[in-house]
């Protein structure tokens, strides 16, 4: 039997931005945002990954850092762009670039992992599970692509986080303002449902772009995974977490120190479509956190 090919070899035009490209599609092709080049680090295990981001963070990638990025921070976004440590993660991510949804039959697929997005300096980190198959697997944007992202989006817009009410591709001339996302694992796994082992082959990533992000005062925690992640990864960076562990809760607040977590119910589609997360919820965590990032600044 033939080796499965890397990408469909059938460049597709992207949707916003009007190249055409394969999916999934290669580091440096010119996809709107790719943090990548064709000379980036891949790490193809968990030890590689530990290895590109030394023990968990990394202090000394200055001088290291590609040519073609502009700070520690691009070249980290860049390495995550490209892993490829989680063997699962990365035939299921590449097999629905491929196979497509019926409703996206006629756009690429970006099908690699979604890195961080938003301001370089922000004051307010928003934190989920993981990206969507059929969304930032497809779109190339964390939260982007799917009705939990038109939710969250629109949220942001009313409170002054983002600068478009919708997030829709990479390209899309959408901003965050004082704001970045990230996902705990940064691929897209089968059921929404990465394994431990997956978990915590990825931690290290968001160890290194916590540590990366010292202006950082709010963490929202979408669901009880990113509100786990959250408290694991600060304290490993040297931050208070009392204990017993907090536990999640929609509102709820923990200081950890520097950084106050906060708790939201993840905009999916079970929690929107029941009543358990209304637009008003969502538009006060967003509140909290800006008048937190505000009392602190």
């Amino acid at each position: 039997m033939a080796p499965t090919p890397l990408s469909d070899p059938v460049p597709l035009p992207h949707p916003v931005f009007g190249g055409r490209f394969p999916s999934p599609v290669p580091p440096g092709s010119g996809w709107p945002d790719d943090p990548a080049t064709p000379d980036t680090p891949v790490a193809r295990t968990a030890a590689q990954v530990r290895r590109l981001v030394p023990n968990g963070n990394i202090p000394a990638l200055g001088a290291d850092v590609c040519a073609q990025t502009s700070s520690p921070l691009d070249e980290l976004t860049a390495r995550i762009s490209v892993c490829r440590a989680c063997p699962r993660l990365v035939k299921w991510r590449e097999d629905v670039a491929r196979d497509k949804r019926a409703a996206f039959a006629d756009q690429p697929y970006w099908g690699r992992p979604i890195a961080g997005w938003g301001a370089p300096d922000p004051s307010i980190l928003i934190l989920g599970l993981a990206p969507a198959a059929n969304g930032g697997n497809r779109t190339g944007r964390v939260f982007t692509g799917d009705s939990s992202g038109d939710w969250l989006f629109a949220s942001l817009h009313r409170v002054g986080l983002a600068s478009l009410p919708t997030s829709t591709h990479a390209g899309d001339g959408q901003q965050l303002l004082d704001a970045r996302m990230v996902a705990t694992v940064r691929c897209a796994p089968p059921d929404n449902k990465p394994t431990v082992t997956e978990r915590d082959t990825c931690a290290p990533w968001l160890r290194a772009e916590l540590d990366l992000l010292p202006s950082v005062r709010v963490v929202v925690a979408l669901g009880a995974y990113g509100w786990a992640a959250a408290l694991a990864a600060y304290r490993d960076l040297g931050h208070h977490v009392p204990r017993p562990r907090p536990k999640f809760g929609h509102a709820a607040e923990v200081d950890l120190g520097g950084v106050v977590l906060l708790g939201c119910y993840h905009p999916s589609q079970h929690n929107t479509f029941t009543g358990r997360l209304t637009p008003e919820m969502l538009d006060d965590v967003f509140l909290r956190a800006r008048a937190l990032a505000d009392s602190t600044v």
